[in-house]
Protein backbone atom coordinates (compact mmCIF):
# COMPACT_ATOMS: atom_id res chain seq x y z
CA UNK A 1 0.00 0.00 0.00
CA UNK A 2 1.61 3.12 -1.08
CA UNK A 3 1.83 6.39 1.13
CA UNK A 4 -0.49 9.09 -0.58
CA UNK A 5 1.65 12.22 -0.96
CA UNK A 6 -0.69 13.79 -3.29
CA UNK A 7 -2.08 16.97 -2.90
CA UNK A 8 -6.25 17.17 -3.46
CA UNK A 9 -7.46 19.37 -6.62
CA UNK A 10 -8.91 22.01 -4.86
CA UNK A 11 -5.67 22.63 -3.12
CA UNK A 12 -3.77 22.90 -5.71
CA UNK A 13 -6.01 24.99 -7.53
CA UNK A 14 -5.92 27.70 -5.13
CA UNK A 15 -1.61 27.09 -4.89
CA UNK A 16 -1.20 28.07 -8.40
CA UNK A 17 -3.40 31.00 -8.39
CA UNK A 18 -2.07 32.36 -5.13
CA UNK A 19 1.31 31.99 -6.82
CA UNK A 20 0.38 33.69 -10.28
CA UNK A 21 -0.88 36.08 -7.56
CA UNK A 22 2.18 36.89 -6.24
CA UNK A 23 4.30 36.81 -9.39
CA UNK A 24 1.96 38.92 -11.44
CA UNK A 25 0.67 41.38 -8.91
CA UNK A 26 2.74 41.49 -5.21
CA UNK A 27 6.26 41.44 -6.40
CA UNK A 28 6.11 43.86 -8.84
CA UNK A 29 4.50 46.52 -6.77
CA UNK A 30 7.27 46.35 -4.49
CA UNK A 31 8.64 49.09 -6.66
CA UNK A 32 6.05 51.45 -6.17
CA UNK A 33 6.20 51.19 -2.69
CA UNK A 34 8.09 53.76 -1.34
CA UNK A 35 6.96 56.09 1.63
CA UNK A 36 3.48 56.01 3.55
CA UNK A 37 0.91 57.08 0.88
CA UNK A 38 2.46 54.99 -1.68
CA UNK A 39 2.21 51.89 0.88
CA UNK A 40 -1.47 52.93 1.93
CA UNK A 41 -2.40 53.58 -1.82
CA UNK A 42 -0.73 50.30 -3.48
CA UNK A 43 -1.71 48.01 -0.71
CA UNK A 44 -5.62 49.30 -1.17
CA UNK A 45 -5.08 48.12 -4.69
CA UNK A 46 -3.93 45.14 -3.93
CA UNK A 47 -6.42 44.13 -1.26
CA UNK A 48 -9.44 45.52 -3.64
CA UNK A 49 -8.07 43.48 -6.28
CA UNK A 50 -7.45 40.45 -3.68
CA UNK A 51 -10.77 40.45 -2.49
CA UNK A 52 -12.43 40.42 -5.85
CA UNK A 53 -10.75 37.09 -6.97
CA UNK A 54 -12.11 35.92 -3.97
CA UNK A 55 -8.40 35.76 -2.30
CA UNK A 56 -8.72 36.86 1.63
CA UNK A 57 -8.10 34.99 5.38
CA UNK A 58 -6.94 32.11 3.61
CA UNK A 59 -6.62 30.53 7.21
CA UNK A 60 -10.15 32.25 8.86
CA UNK A 61 -13.44 29.90 8.26
CA UNK A 62 -15.83 31.29 5.64
CA UNK A 63 -18.28 32.31 8.16
CA UNK A 64 -15.99 35.07 9.28
CA UNK A 65 -15.13 36.26 5.65
CA UNK A 66 -12.34 33.87 5.12
CA UNK A 67 -11.50 31.46 2.33
CA UNK A 68 -11.75 28.49 4.99
CA UNK A 69 -8.84 26.58 4.01
CA UNK A 70 -7.61 23.67 6.02
CA UNK A 71 -4.07 23.02 7.49
CA UNK A 72 -2.51 21.73 4.15
CA UNK A 73 -3.90 23.77 2.23
CA UNK A 74 -3.38 27.12 3.71
CA UNK A 75 0.32 25.97 4.37
CA UNK A 76 0.72 25.67 0.31
CA UNK A 77 -0.61 29.19 0.01
CA UNK A 78 1.76 30.96 2.51
CA UNK A 79 4.54 29.34 1.41
CA UNK A 80 3.70 31.48 -1.88
CA UNK A 81 2.42 34.56 -0.22
CA UNK A 82 5.71 35.63 1.67
CA UNK A 83 7.71 35.38 -1.47
CA UNK A 84 7.16 38.90 -1.55
CA UNK A 85 6.60 41.05 1.70
CA UNK A 86 3.50 43.00 0.16
CA UNK A 87 2.05 39.06 0.06
CA UNK A 88 0.40 38.16 3.11
CA UNK A 89 -0.14 41.77 3.69
CA UNK A 90 -2.34 41.70 -0.09
CA UNK A 91 -4.95 38.41 1.78
CA UNK A 92 -4.50 40.30 5.53
CA UNK A 93 -2.58 37.36 6.66
CA UNK A 94 0.33 38.77 7.96
CA UNK A 95 1.68 38.35 11.24
CA UNK A 96 1.72 39.04 14.06
CA UNK A 97 -2.15 39.65 13.45
CA UNK A 98 -3.25 36.20 11.97
CA UNK A 99 -1.97 34.19 15.06
CA UNK A 100 -3.78 36.67 17.54
CA UNK A 101 -6.87 36.23 14.75
CA UNK A 102 -7.24 32.74 15.56
CA UNK A 103 -7.10 33.71 19.11
CA UNK A 104 -9.75 36.21 19.14
CA UNK A 105 -11.81 33.76 17.12
CA UNK A 106 -11.36 30.76 19.53
CA UNK A 107 -12.18 32.42 22.49
CA UNK A 108 -13.38 35.91 22.23
CA UNK A 109 -17.08 36.64 22.94
CA UNK A 110 -19.57 37.59 21.03
CA UNK A 111 -18.87 41.27 21.92
CA UNK A 112 -15.13 40.74 21.20
CA UNK A 113 -15.59 39.70 17.90
CA UNK A 114 -18.20 42.23 17.26
CA UNK A 115 -16.05 44.91 18.28
CA UNK A 116 -12.31 44.01 17.88
CA UNK A 117 -12.36 41.30 15.59
CA UNK A 118 -14.41 42.07 13.06
CA UNK A 119 -12.48 45.26 11.37
CA UNK A 120 -9.19 42.97 11.95
CA UNK A 121 -11.02 40.67 9.76
CA UNK A 122 -12.19 43.61 7.15
CA UNK A 123 -8.85 44.93 7.20
CA UNK A 124 -9.50 48.09 8.59
CA UNK A 125 -7.33 47.60 11.76
CA UNK A 126 -3.95 45.87 12.82
CA UNK A 127 -3.13 43.94 16.59
CA UNK A 128 -0.25 43.79 18.20
CA UNK A 129 0.70 41.30 21.08
CA UNK A 130 2.46 42.15 24.12
CA UNK A 131 3.78 39.43 26.02
CA UNK A 132 7.60 39.17 26.05
CA UNK A 133 9.42 41.05 28.62
CA UNK A 134 12.91 41.85 29.57
CA UNK A 135 13.23 40.33 32.77
CA UNK A 136 11.49 37.29 31.58
CA UNK A 137 12.85 36.48 28.24
CA UNK A 138 11.87 33.28 26.47
CA UNK A 139 10.61 32.02 30.03
CA UNK A 140 6.35 33.68 29.62
CA UNK A 141 6.18 32.21 33.25
CA UNK A 142 8.47 34.82 34.17
CA UNK A 143 6.11 38.27 33.34
CA UNK A 144 5.96 41.08 35.81
CA UNK A 145 2.97 42.69 34.50
CA UNK A 146 0.67 43.04 36.84
CA UNK A 147 -2.94 43.21 36.18
CA UNK A 148 -4.94 44.07 39.64
CA UNK A 149 -8.95 44.26 39.97
CA UNK A 150 -10.74 47.16 40.69
CA UNK A 151 -13.89 46.38 42.04
CA UNK A 152 -16.00 44.79 39.25
CA UNK A 153 -15.68 47.58 36.15
CA UNK A 154 -12.24 47.32 35.68
CA UNK A 155 -8.85 45.90 35.46
CA UNK A 156 -5.73 48.34 36.48
CA UNK A 157 -2.48 46.87 34.34
CA UNK A 158 1.15 48.27 35.24
CA UNK A 159 4.80 46.53 33.94
CA UNK A 160 6.83 46.46 30.67
CA UNK A 161 6.49 45.09 27.03
CA UNK A 162 9.57 44.45 24.95
CA UNK A 163 9.94 43.18 21.44
CA UNK A 164 5.81 44.07 20.89
CA UNK A 165 6.16 43.35 17.10
CA UNK A 166 4.01 45.46 15.20
CA UNK A 167 2.50 47.93 17.86
CA UNK A 168 4.05 51.39 15.59
CA UNK A 169 0.74 49.95 13.07
CA UNK A 170 -1.49 48.40 15.39
CA UNK A 171 -4.81 49.93 16.66
CA UNK A 172 -5.24 46.79 19.23
CA UNK A 173 -3.23 45.54 21.61
CA UNK A 174 -3.40 41.62 23.12
CA UNK A 175 -1.56 42.25 26.33
CA UNK A 176 -0.52 39.24 28.91
CA UNK A 177 -0.39 40.13 32.72
CA UNK A 178 -0.38 38.38 36.14
CA UNK A 179 -3.35 38.54 37.59
CA UNK A 180 -2.77 35.86 40.59
CA UNK A 181 0.44 35.37 42.06
CA UNK A 182 -0.92 32.54 43.80
CA UNK A 183 -2.30 30.17 41.32
CA UNK A 184 -0.24 27.20 39.72
CA UNK A 185 2.66 28.91 37.74
CA UNK A 186 1.06 28.61 34.25
CA UNK A 187 -2.57 29.82 35.71
CA UNK A 188 -1.12 33.03 37.24
CA UNK A 189 -2.21 35.26 33.89
CA UNK A 190 -4.69 36.31 31.96
CA UNK A 191 -5.14 38.16 28.78
CA UNK A 192 -7.12 41.87 27.58
CA UNK A 193 -7.50 43.76 24.56
CA UNK A 194 -6.35 47.14 24.58
CA UNK A 195 -7.59 49.93 22.42
CA UNK A 196 -5.14 51.87 20.87
CA UNK A 197 -3.92 54.89 21.54
CA UNK A 198 -4.11 54.61 25.01
CA UNK A 199 -2.26 57.21 27.50
CA UNK A 200 -1.71 53.94 29.76
CA UNK A 201 -0.05 52.01 26.95
CA UNK A 202 2.77 53.95 25.65
CA UNK A 203 5.45 53.01 22.82
CA UNK A 204 8.54 54.44 24.68
CA UNK A 205 10.75 53.31 20.87
CA UNK A 206 11.28 50.83 18.63
CA UNK A 207 14.12 49.01 19.62
CA UNK A 208 16.75 48.94 17.01
CA UNK A 209 17.41 45.54 15.34
CA UNK A 210 20.09 43.98 13.11
CA UNK A 211 17.49 44.21 10.46
CA UNK A 212 17.82 47.43 8.04
CA UNK A 213 15.69 49.91 9.43
CA UNK A 214 13.59 52.35 6.99
CA UNK A 215 10.42 54.89 7.42
CA UNK A 216 8.40 51.98 5.97
CA UNK A 217 9.23 49.50 8.89
CA UNK A 218 7.59 51.49 11.49
CA UNK A 219 4.18 52.34 8.92
CA UNK A 220 4.11 48.27 8.11
CA UNK A 221 4.19 47.07 11.55
CA UNK A 222 7.93 45.60 10.91
CA UNK A 223 8.86 47.11 13.61
CA UNK A 224 9.52 46.10 17.26
CA UNK A 225 8.37 47.71 20.37
CA UNK A 226 9.35 48.79 23.56
CA UNK A 227 6.23 49.17 25.97
CA UNK A 228 6.07 51.38 29.18
CA UNK A 229 2.33 50.38 30.90
CA UNK A 230 1.08 52.18 33.59
CA UNK A 231 -2.22 52.31 34.91
CA UNK A 232 -3.44 50.90 32.16
CA UNK A 233 -7.63 50.86 32.94
CA UNK A 234 -8.99 47.71 30.67
CA UNK A 235 -12.68 47.20 30.92
CA UNK A 236 -13.39 43.55 32.92
CA UNK A 237 -15.50 42.77 29.29
CA UNK A 238 -11.81 42.89 27.31
CA UNK A 239 -10.62 40.00 29.83
CA UNK A 240 -9.85 37.24 27.10
CA UNK A 241 -10.60 33.96 27.72
CA UNK A 242 -11.25 34.21 31.08
CA UNK A 243 -8.78 34.93 34.26
CA UNK A 244 -6.22 32.11 34.28
CA UNK A 245 -6.04 31.23 30.82
CA UNK A 246 -3.37 33.59 29.59
CA UNK A 247 -0.68 31.49 29.08
CA UNK A 248 -2.49 28.62 27.64
CA UNK A 249 -3.71 31.16 24.89
CA UNK A 250 -0.46 32.23 24.48
CA UNK A 251 1.15 28.77 24.04
CA UNK A 252 -2.38 28.11 21.26
CA UNK A 253 -1.15 31.45 19.69
CA UNK A 254 2.56 30.75 19.10
CA UNK A 255 2.07 27.33 17.64
CA UNK A 256 0.76 29.00 14.81
CA UNK A 257 3.11 31.67 14.70
CA UNK A 258 6.08 28.81 14.78
CA UNK A 259 4.04 27.41 11.57
CA UNK A 260 3.43 30.82 9.64
CA UNK A 261 7.61 31.75 10.59
CA UNK A 262 8.46 28.40 8.53
CA UNK A 263 6.10 29.06 5.62
CA UNK A 264 8.10 32.60 5.29
CA UNK A 265 11.29 30.91 5.62
CA UNK A 266 10.62 28.71 3.01
CA UNK A 267 8.96 31.32 0.49
CA UNK A 268 12.20 33.16 1.35
CA UNK A 269 14.88 31.01 0.71
CA UNK A 270 12.36 29.26 -2.74
CA UNK A 271 12.81 32.91 -4.11
CA UNK A 272 16.30 33.45 -2.54
CA UNK A 273 17.55 30.33 -4.90
CA UNK A 274 15.77 31.66 -7.68
CA UNK A 275 17.50 34.73 -7.88
CA UNK A 276 20.76 32.82 -7.40
CA UNK A 277 19.63 30.67 -10.54
CA UNK A 278 18.66 33.41 -12.33
CA UNK A 279 22.22 35.19 -11.81
CA UNK A 280 24.53 32.24 -12.33
CA UNK A 281 22.37 31.47 -15.62
CA UNK A 282 23.17 34.84 -17.01
CA UNK A 283 26.74 35.27 -16.26
CA UNK A 284 30.23 33.86 -17.12
CA UNK A 285 33.40 34.36 -15.92
CA UNK A 286 37.21 33.49 -17.06
CA UNK A 287 35.32 32.38 -20.80
CA UNK A 288 32.45 29.96 -19.20
CA UNK A 289 28.86 30.10 -18.33
CA UNK A 290 29.13 30.64 -14.62
CA UNK A 291 26.28 27.29 -13.91
CA UNK A 292 27.95 25.11 -15.44
CA UNK A 293 31.22 24.95 -12.77
CA UNK A 294 31.05 22.32 -10.50
CA UNK A 295 30.98 24.23 -7.51
CA UNK A 296 28.07 26.33 -8.12
CA UNK A 297 26.14 23.34 -9.12
CA UNK A 298 26.71 21.57 -6.17
CA UNK A 299 25.83 24.78 -4.24
CA UNK A 300 22.57 24.91 -5.60
CA UNK A 301 22.03 21.25 -4.74
CA UNK A 302 22.81 21.55 -1.22
CA UNK A 303 19.93 24.60 -0.92
CA UNK A 304 17.95 22.03 -3.20
CA UNK A 305 18.19 19.57 -0.03
CA UNK A 306 17.64 22.05 2.50
CA UNK A 307 14.44 23.01 0.87
CA UNK A 308 13.16 19.80 -0.34
CA UNK A 309 13.60 18.48 3.61
CA UNK A 310 12.25 21.86 5.26
CA UNK A 311 8.91 21.39 2.53
CA UNK A 312 8.83 17.42 3.77
CA UNK A 313 8.79 19.35 7.45
CA UNK A 314 6.22 21.52 6.96
CA UNK A 315 3.65 19.81 4.83
CA UNK A 316 4.22 16.52 7.50
CA UNK A 317 3.00 19.11 10.27
CA UNK A 318 0.18 20.22 8.52
CA UNK A 319 -1.26 17.14 7.77
CA UNK A 320 -1.04 15.73 11.40
CA UNK A 321 -2.88 19.39 12.18
CA UNK A 322 -5.59 18.13 9.98
CA UNK A 323 -5.88 14.72 11.79
CA UNK A 324 -5.84 17.03 14.95
CA UNK A 325 -2.77 14.94 16.37
CA UNK A 326 -0.25 16.35 18.61
CA UNK A 327 2.39 18.20 16.50
CA UNK A 328 4.32 19.85 19.55
CA UNK A 329 7.38 18.10 19.36
CA UNK A 330 7.48 18.37 14.88
CA UNK A 331 6.84 21.93 15.07
CA UNK A 332 10.03 22.24 17.54
CA UNK A 333 12.34 20.39 15.68
CA UNK A 334 10.92 21.96 12.26
CA UNK A 335 11.10 25.68 13.82
CA UNK A 336 14.88 25.09 14.43
CA UNK A 337 15.58 23.13 11.32
CA UNK A 338 13.77 25.84 8.79
CA UNK A 339 15.15 29.06 10.76
CA UNK A 340 18.75 27.57 9.55
CA UNK A 341 17.55 26.62 6.67
CA UNK A 342 16.48 30.10 5.65
CA UNK A 343 20.03 31.77 6.53
CA UNK A 344 21.91 28.98 4.53
CA UNK A 345 19.95 29.46 1.42
CA UNK A 346 19.78 33.47 1.32
CA UNK A 347 24.03 33.61 2.52
CA UNK A 348 24.39 30.84 -0.51
CA UNK A 349 22.25 33.28 -2.83
CA UNK A 350 24.38 35.95 -1.60
CA UNK A 351 28.07 34.46 -2.37
CA UNK A 352 26.37 33.57 -5.90
CA UNK A 353 25.69 36.88 -6.61
CA UNK A 354 29.18 38.24 -5.28
CA UNK A 355 29.24 42.08 -4.62
CA UNK A 356 25.54 42.13 -5.83
CA UNK A 357 24.33 40.30 -3.16
CA UNK A 358 26.16 42.20 -0.53
CA UNK A 359 25.32 45.72 -1.86
CA UNK A 360 21.39 46.82 -1.39
CA UNK A 361 20.50 46.39 -5.28
CA UNK A 362 18.91 42.85 -4.51
CA UNK A 363 16.50 41.88 -1.72
CA UNK A 364 19.12 39.49 -0.47
CA UNK A 365 20.96 41.52 2.15
CA UNK A 366 18.26 43.15 3.79
CA UNK A 367 16.74 39.36 4.05
CA UNK A 368 20.32 37.89 5.41
CA UNK A 369 19.92 40.82 8.63
CA UNK A 370 16.25 40.01 9.32
CA UNK A 371 15.84 36.50 9.24
CA UNK A 372 18.91 36.34 12.01
CA UNK A 373 15.66 36.87 13.86
CA UNK A 374 14.49 33.47 13.49
CA UNK A 375 16.42 31.94 15.62
CA UNK A 376 15.09 33.62 18.29
CA UNK A 377 11.27 34.69 17.76
CA UNK A 378 8.76 32.63 18.81
CA UNK A 379 11.18 30.41 21.25
CA UNK A 380 15.36 30.54 20.84
CA UNK A 381 16.81 27.41 19.33
CA UNK A 382 18.08 26.56 22.98
CA UNK A 383 14.34 26.35 24.57
CA UNK A 384 13.20 24.30 21.44
CA UNK A 385 16.03 21.79 21.55
CA UNK A 386 16.00 21.20 24.99
CA UNK A 387 12.47 20.42 24.81
CA UNK A 388 12.85 17.94 21.78
CA UNK A 389 15.58 16.25 23.59
CA UNK A 390 13.43 16.11 27.07
CA UNK A 391 11.03 14.07 24.57
CA UNK A 392 13.42 12.02 23.43
CA UNK A 393 14.92 11.17 26.73
CA UNK A 394 10.83 10.83 27.49
CA UNK A 395 10.19 8.38 24.86
CA UNK A 396 12.79 6.00 25.60
CA UNK A 397 11.91 5.98 29.55
CA UNK A 398 8.31 5.32 28.17
CA UNK A 399 8.71 2.20 25.17
CA UNK A 400 12.29 1.92 25.15
CA UNK A 401 12.58 3.55 21.95
CA UNK A 402 12.94 7.16 20.84
CA UNK A 403 11.33 6.62 17.40
CA UNK A 404 7.74 8.55 18.03
CA UNK A 405 9.83 11.62 19.13
CA UNK A 406 11.78 11.40 16.27
CA UNK A 407 8.98 10.63 13.34
CA UNK A 408 8.72 7.37 14.13
CA UNK A 409 5.03 7.64 14.23
CA UNK A 410 5.07 9.74 10.80
CA UNK A 411 1.43 8.59 10.53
Amino acid sequence: MAIDFEIPEEAQKIRDEVRQWVQDECIPAEKRVVDEESYKSVLAELRAKARAQGLWLPFVPKEYGGMGLGPLANALVQMELSQSHLGTLSLNTQGPDDATILTLLEYGTDYQKEKFLKPLLNGDKRVCYSMTEKAAGADATGMRTTAVKDGNANYILNGEKWFTSAASAADIAVVMARTDPDAPRHRQFSTFIVELPNPGYVIKRDVPTMALATPMSHVMGASHSEIEIRDLVVPAENLLGGEGNGFAMGQHRLAYGRLRHGMRNIAMAQRALDLAAAHVTSRETFGKPLHERQAVQFMMAECASQLYIARLMLLHIAYKAEKGADLRQENSIAKVYLAHMVHKVVDTAIQLHGALGYSQDTPLAAWYADIRSQRLVDGPDEVHRWMVGRNVIKAYQQTGTTASACGGDML
